[in-house]
């Protein structure tokens, strides 16, 4: 069994360790001094046993059980705290934590509690180690078939139907965590536990790693919600669980069918991707331009006048106007037109697509309409572009 022990101080990681080690040599057992060093060591390993502090550096020990509960559901958590943070030892067990110990540690305590564990956890195994391992293979059989969906790859003879039963309409959330920017592996771990966590309670879905800076998550959304709420909840949890400004989101839906999944994840990626942390917390005016630009990433494709989106964000049209400029340092119609020309540059590398379609796409009612704008910008037609690029009609 793989035993962690998470606690900036050193003797106290050590005293467990020798105790454990005494009553159980069998036993692996990793030590962490900081939430970072445990997320590493649970990407690692599966562990039997977590023993964490309530009080740490960073992240405490209540919040790396949050995050990490989705990824290791197997895991006993105990949590470790003086008789001062007793009431967060009580909040734990709340969480799901199997038991507290108080310092100081006693030996016998400790042991006993480890036994008790032990015990618990071989006859789980022996009830649904079968029923586990068919779970667990279905389960990464199918996000193993997403994510070969995603990146445009062929799934060969896999069948989709169970996918397309489980999710007949879903939407699709990119996060980007920008290249170069000062995260690691505890940024990365923490976004996909955000999601998942979200996504499990406004509906059903998962979330693949596209790769080190990217993540994608799928998610059929209950009857009574929309996809504005979550994307709004899942600012406001990482706000409060990361301290980077470097991630991005955006989200594209609804969808039916799985034929054009890569394609869609790579229109989803190539979006202009609002920053989720421009402004410091706590501005009414930075929240309601932050929610504008979201809504109107999702709804570029549609009739998108300044007095609709105003009153989606419950402001006076001259006021937003003058905010939308201020905050972003564009207009509210320079930065729609620039908005659909990225996309619609982006769609006319598509052979396979008329203009008329692209117009469409973007949200322009006619090809006339879409050259005139497409031509003030950048000084050619869509025609002239595609001739630039060496694009051929089909």
């Amino acid at each position: 069994m793989h035993i962690l022990i998470t606690d900036d101080e050193n003797f106290i990681r050590e005293g467990i360790k020798r105790t454990i080690r005494n009553a159980f040599p069998q036993y692996d057992v990793h030590l962490a001094a900081s939430a970072e060093e445990a997320v590493e060591l649970m990407s690692r390993y599966q562990m039997d046993v977590v023993l964490t502090d309530i009080l740490m550096p960073g992240i405490n020990g209540l919040e790396l059980m949050r995050i990490s509960r989705n990824k290791q559901p197997q895991a006993k958590w105990v949590v470790i705290s003086a008789h001062s943070e007793f009431s967060y030892a009580q909040q734990a067990v709340h969480l799901g934590a199997r038991d507290y110990l108080l310092k100081p540690i006693g030996k016998t305590k400790l042991t006993e509690l480890m036994q008790t564990l032990t015990a618990e956890i071989v006859q789980e195994r022996n009830h649904v180690q079968e029923e586990e391992t068919l779970r667990e293979g279905l389960h990464y059989l199918r996000e193993a078939a997403f994510q070969r969906l995603a990146a445009g790859l062929s799934v060969g003879k896999i069948s989709l139907e169970p996918l397309l039963d489980d999710y007949p309409e879903y939407y699709l959330i990119s996060a980007e965590l920008e290249q170069g920017g000062n995260h690691g592996p505890l940024e990365h771990f923490i976004v996909e536990n955000v999601l998942t966590e979200l996504m499990q309670e406004y509906g059903r879905g998962f979330v693949v790693s596209l790769d080190r800076h990217s993540l994608l998550g799928l998610v059929s959304l209950r009857a009574d919600v929309c996809i504005e709420e979550l994307q709004e909840r899942i600012v406001e949890q990482l706000q409060r669980c990361l301290k980077t400004q470097s991630l991005y989101t955006v989200h594209s839906g609804p969808h039916r069918g799985f034929e054009q999944v890569g394609e869609k994840v790579k229109q989803l990626r190539h979006r202009p991707a609002v920053a989720m942390y421009e402004q410091p917390e706590g501005k009414s005016s930075d929240t309601a331009i932050r929610m504008a630009l979201q809504y109107i990433q999702a709804h570029f494709q549609e009739e998108l006048s300044l007095e609709k989106v105003a009153a989606v964000v419950f402001l006076n049209p001259v006021y937003f106007s003058q905010l939308f400029k201020q905050k972003t340092g564009q207009g509210y119609k320079e930065y729609v037109i620039s908005l659909r020309l990225d996309q619609a540059r982006e769609l006319l590398l598509n052979p396979h697509l008329r203009l008329v379609d692209i117009a469409e796409q973007i949200g322009y009612g006619s090809v006339r309409h879409f050259t005139q704008v497409f031509r003030k910008k950048y000084m050619l037609t869509p025609t002239e572009y595609r001739q630039q690029q060496h694009v051929l009609e089909h």
